[in-house]
C-alpha cells in the first residue's frame, strides 16, 4: 500500500523590489534594518566575498512571523522565512527577543553582520549552514556554534500547536523543508545581518 501523500507546504512570500535602492514596498523588511544591512555589506566587503544576495534577520519581531529575509540583489526580490532566537534572548518565553549576548553559555542570540561559511553537517543538528561573526557583538559565533539549522521546534506544526516558534541556544533555526533552500542558497561568503 503506498503511503497517503503529504501536505504540500504553502510557498513561500516572495515580492519583488526595487532593484537600486532596495526599496520594500510591501513592507516587509523595516527601512533602518536595510540601511544598516547595506552598509554592513560596504563595510564587511573585504570578508563577504558574494554580493548576489545577503540575508537579515529582523528581532524586533515575534518568532512566529517571518522574519528572515533573503534578498536578491540582482534581481531585485525578498523572500521571507521564520527563525528562532535564542532561549536566553527570551526568559519569559512569549516569543520575542529581548536581550542579546555574545557570551558563551548565555543561550542569546548575537546582533550584528556575519558571513555565511558553507554548508556544513553536525553530530547534534544535522545539516546547516556554518556562520562567522564579523563584529565585536558576535565574534565568537564559530566557537559557540551559531550556525542556521532546522529544529522540530521551528516546523509548521509547532508552531501551529504553541502559537509561537521554540528557542535555540542562539542559533538561527528554522524549519527544516526552509533549511533545505537555505542551505543551499547560503553558500560561503554571503551577509546575514540580525538586528533588533
Amino acid at each position: 500500500m503506498a503511503p497517503p501523500p503529504q501536505p504540500a507546504m504553502p510557498p513561500r512570500p516572495t515580492v519583488a523590489v526595487a532593484q537600486q535602492s532596495i526599496i520594500d514596498p510591501h513592507g516587509l523588511i523595516r527601512p533602518d534594518l536595510l540601511q544598516r544591512a547595506r552598509a554592513a555589506l560596504d563595510t564587511h566587503g573585504h570578508r563577504v566575498s558574494l554580493r548576489d544576495r545577503m540575508y537579515v534577520v529582523d528581532f524586533q519581531k515575534f518568532s512566529g512571523t517571518d522574519r528572515l529575509y533573503e534578498i536578491d540583489l540582482h534581481g531585485g526580490w525578498v523572500t521571507a522565512y521564520r527563525t528562532t532566537h535564542g532561549r536566553g534572548s527570551d526568559p519569559r518565553h512569549n516569543g520575542y527577543a529581548e536581550r542579546f549576548s555574545n557570551e558563551p553559555d548565555s543561550h542569546m542570540s548575537s546582533l550584528g553582520a556575519y558571513v555565511t561559511a558553507g554548508a556544513s553537517w553536525g553530530p547534534q543538528q544535522g545539516p546547516n549552514v556554518l556562520l562567522d561573526g564579523l563584529e565585536y557583538s558576535n565574534n565568537l559565533a564559530r566557537p559557540r556554534a551559531i550556525i542556521v539549522h532546522g529544529a522540530d521546534y521551528a516546523d509548521p506544526a509547532f508552531l501551529a500547536r504553541e502559537g509561537k516558534l521554540g528557542r535555540s541556544y542562539g542559533c538561527f533555526s528554522c524549519s527544516h523543508a526552509d533549511l533545505a533552500a537555505l542551505r543551499e542558497r547560503m553558500g560561503d561568503g554571503r551577509l546575514l545581518f540580525a538586528m533588533n
